[in-house]
């Protein structure tokens, strides 16, 4: 299916390229997350008519991405979940864990956006994490994990 990209997506393209994408990956994913449309010719011609309108949004959540960015960089945040007496926790944590602590610390971020390229932590200990704010911008965070008497 050939779609036109209403945003930048990563691995496909820049906005307001007409790429052709497999169909179910267009109508499931791209088009219900408003990240592009059915390429006919009146969405082209419709995209070309708000292309500077678009361009200029994706600037402004880029430049915001970028100063949350700044801010998140080398920052450390403690997430405390129980514990056995070697260090290794009772469950794990996760990205969804990661996202709860950012936000109680004043960062507005998804669970989607944290990545964890080893999986769930499940010992006690600083771990370094990726929080993936924009296609272009990605912050390094500290996790510290302390365990709890249990």
């Amino acid at each position: 299916m050939q779609i036109i990209l209403l945003e930048k997506v990563v691995n496909l393209g820049n906005l307001g390229e007409v790429v052709k994408v497999k169909d179910g990956y267009a109508r499931n994913f791209l088009i219900p997350q408003k990240m592009a449309r059915r390429a006919t010719t009146s969405a082209i011609a419709e995209f070309e008519a708000k292309r500077a309108e678009l361009e200029k949004a994706a600037a402004a959540k880029l430049a915001a991405a970028q100063a949350q960015g700044e801010k998140l960089n080398g920052m450390t945040v403690t997430v405390s979940q129980k514990a056995g007496v070697d260090g290794r926790l009772f469950g794990s944590v996760t990205n969804f864990d990661i996202a709860e602590a950012l936000t109680k610390a004043g960062f507005a971020v998804e669970k989607a956006a944290v990545r964890l390229p080893t999986g769930p932590l499940k010992t006690t200990g600083e771990f370094p994490v990726s929080v993936a704010l924009h296609t272009d911008v990605i912050a390094e965070v500290t996790v510290a994990v302390v365990g709890e008497a249990a």
